[in-house]
């Protein structure tokens, strides 16, 4: 990629490892479902007046919207608001992308390299270890809602995926529309009307302000501005040179978490981060393909005359363009 295109991937990465932070913030204000449900329903209602419709089948919308939005954010900001540790949030949500080719080869038949294979053994050892760490201090609840979160994100990854739509800002706009309801309507029966309009009520003060700014940044800058960059570049880029930059997400999460939060991992929890991060990435790279062996020349009949044999361009041009990958149509 060019140096611009790097830099805007990394700005992503670094957009999307602070908006963890900013769920923190908010949860210090608003339940968290109640909060999940607001965080869409202010996208859903510009998506529904002011963008085109994406052109894709409804059960897929519905698919993308009730995985990666609704089960997701239940599960991660549930997780959070128990007590799981920020930065690790940003980790452990990770685990969407060893789901993913689960569920790939399970739902859609895809096939699983040896290498994907490997990768994704590497990841859930990492997450085993951290999940270990976390259930030892603080129990497996808050860890086990955040890998359903996780959990979620991979069936939007699927529905997404059969969507085929060549407007996905759109979809990831319109996608926004399905969340509210059951978020909403789970968080009032949950919650309760009593703990949301209290939130509410002290949200009107300077001491609120905190809350609504992280709102405000999720809304704006982890979804709008984080989504919209990272779209522009998988339209640009092959999938294989983009996606690698989200793994510097938990990284940013976790140094983020240490620097304003005090949140410090403890060497297991690291250690699993590591191994987490560096399967995903080596079950996401290609692995070089085996080298073809060379074909022995074929035997030259000495009866056969020279001159009558066709002419073979300098360099073996020939066999250069033969072998060359064909230009996309």
């Amino acid at each position: 990629m060019p140096l611009r295109h790097t830099l805007l991937a990394l700005l992503v990465a670094v957009l999307w490892g602070l908006n963890f932070l900013a769920i923190r913030i908010s949860l210090d204000q608003f339940p968290p479902l109640f909060l999940a449900g607001l965080r869409f329903l202010i996208l859903a209602l510009p998506a529904l007046l002011f963008v085109p419709w994406p052109g894709v089948k409804v059960r897929y919308l519905l698919g993308y919207g009730l995985g990666f939005g609704t089960l997701q954010f239940f599960g991660l900001y549930l997780g959070m608001s128990a007590g799981f540790p920020t930065g690790l949030a940003s980790l452990v949500l990770q685990a969407s992308a060893p789901f993913t080719v689960l569920l790939g080869a399970l739902v859609l038949k895809e096939h699983i390299t040896a290498r994907r294979a490997t990768g994704v053994g590497v990841a859930v050892l990492g997450l085993g270890l951290v999940g270990l760490s976390r259930g030892v201090l603080d129990g497996w609840t808050p860890f086990l809602l955040v890998l359903f979160g996780a959990f979620g994100w991979a069936l939007g990854n699927l529905a997404s995926r059969k969507a085929q739509t060549d407007r996905p800002m759109a979809l990831v706009l319109w996608m926004t529309v399905v969340p509210p309801v059951p978020l909403l309507t789970v968080a009032f029966l949950v919650e309760g009307p009593e703990e949301i309009g209290a939130a509410l009520a002290s949200s009107i003060s300077v001491a609120a302000i905190p809350a609504w700014l992280g709102l405000t940044y999720t809304v704006l800058f982890g979804t709008v501005v984080g989504a919209g960059i990272w779209v522009w570049l998988m339209r640009r880029h092959p999938a294989g040179t983009v996606a690698p930059f989200s793994m510097l997400v938990p990284v940013v999460g976790i140094l983020a978490a240490w620097a304003a939060l005090g949140e410090v991992p403890t060497w297991l929890e690291l250690g699993g981060g590591v191994l987490v991060v560096g399967g995903v990435v080596y079950a996401s790279v290609r692995g070089t393909p085996p080298a073809q062996p060379t074909p022995p020349p074929e035997p030259v009949d000495d009866a056969q005359p020279a001159q009558d044999a066709p002419p073979v361009p300098e360099g073996g041009a020939g066999a250069d363009v033969e072998a060359s990958p064909s230009l996309p149509r």
